[in-house]
């Protein structure tokens, strides 16, 4: 078969090497509709190992109305939260015979968009989604009729399977925690507050000090991007004028800045600023000093997910997962 390697192998290519019809190669391979004497379905099998032959599952998917591919669309695969959550749908797509084809869209509007058309077009099976902003694109969805679950929080009248915690209670809670050690001076770094998230983890944070009689100061919203870079910079301005004793990021990248930011200026965490942060994943765990964190469970909402998209119900589906919180040193534990 060498004056083949140059060129893909077919199943004529096994039939003929198995001295057989390319009508009994197909019936091995797809275990039918015809019978195939034992025999020759050992010829055949030997044929596909010598000639190095791969079926073509794209054709055969495509054939049958599928593509075996679900595709994923996530605001930043760099951030370890998206990342983690992408290996956990990768992970269980696999387990349901699909591939997951991942579009990046770099915190940019318009390349999701781009994204979300390019994975329609290649007619993924079904779509998993985290938006870039307040705005998804819930229409250009809808008119494909692709199947799609929303990893976040959205618009309960969009019409669209959701999966997601509660953020304005795990913000509220992350905030509570901090109270209970005594602290009254509470700042937050907060997401860009065109998101809806970003929203909702301040106003969670809001909720807990006006339940404690603070009123929040709004000197100490400090809105940067998820990014480390977002964290730092936010620091640099918080320790430019009288600064909060605790602080709640709104992800753990955040939180990771600001924990630069202040050793720059020899100030140590928790004992001259506490932090909690959002969205903590094993980063947080080996952090200095370790991260207290809210943790979404990853894998049982990547279960979920899947197995919603592999139903395939007609009616939206709204799943709400409890969310947990890790506490370590940097909160003053």
């Amino acid at each position: 078969m060498d004056n083949q390697s140059a060129r893909r192998i077919t199943r004529a290519d096994v039939a003929r090497v198995a001295g057989t019809s390319v009508a009994v190669v197909s019936y091995v391979i797809n275990n039918g509709p015809r019978p195939v004497a034992e025999a020759t379905r050992l010829r055949v099998l030997a044929a596909i190992e010598q000639t190095g032959y791969r079926p073509n599952d794209i054709a055969r998917a495509l054939a049958s109305g599928n593509t075996l591919t679900y595709g994923l669309v996530v605001p930043d695969i760099s951030n370890p939260f998206f990342a983690s959550m992408a290996r956990a749908l990768q992970r269980e797509a696999f387990n349901h015979g699909r591939v997951l084809l991942l579009g990046d869209a770099g915190d940019d509007r318009q390349h999701e968009h781009d994204l979300i058309n390019h994975l329609l077009r290649r007619q993924v099976d079904g779509l998993l989604y985290t938006s870039v902003d307040r705005h998804p694109w819930f229409d250009l969805i809808r008119n494909s009729g692709t199947p799609c679950v929303m990893i976040d929080t959205i618009d309960n009248h969009a019409g669209i399977s959701a999966i997601r915690v509660n953020e304005r209670d795990a913000a509220c809670q992350a905030t509570r925690h901090l109270l209970q050690h005594g602290y009254r001076e509470l700042g937050i770094f907060v997401g860009p507050l065109t998101m809806l998230n970003a929203q909702d983890r301040l106003n969670g944070w809001r909720d807990a000090l006006i339940e404690a009689g603070i009123t929040p100061r709004e000197e100490w919203i400090f809105e940067a991007p998820y990014t480390r870079k977002g964290g730092y910079q936010a620091s640099q301005k918080m320790l430019q004028g009288p600064r909060p004793r605790a602080i709640f990021t709104s992800n753990e990248q955040q939180a990771l800045g600001c924990l630069s930011a202040l050793a720059e200026h020899q100030l140590r965490v928790p004992d001259d600023l506490a932090i909690i942060c959002f969205n903590g994943t094993q980063q947080s765990e080996f952090s200095v000093p370790p991260l207290s964190a809210v943790e979404q469970p990853i894998d049982a909402m990547a279960r979920q997910a899947i197995a919603m998209l592999a139903t395939g119900t007609a009616q939206p589906e709204l799943h709400e997962f409890a969310f947990q919180l890790h506490i370590r040193r940097s909160c003053g534990c």
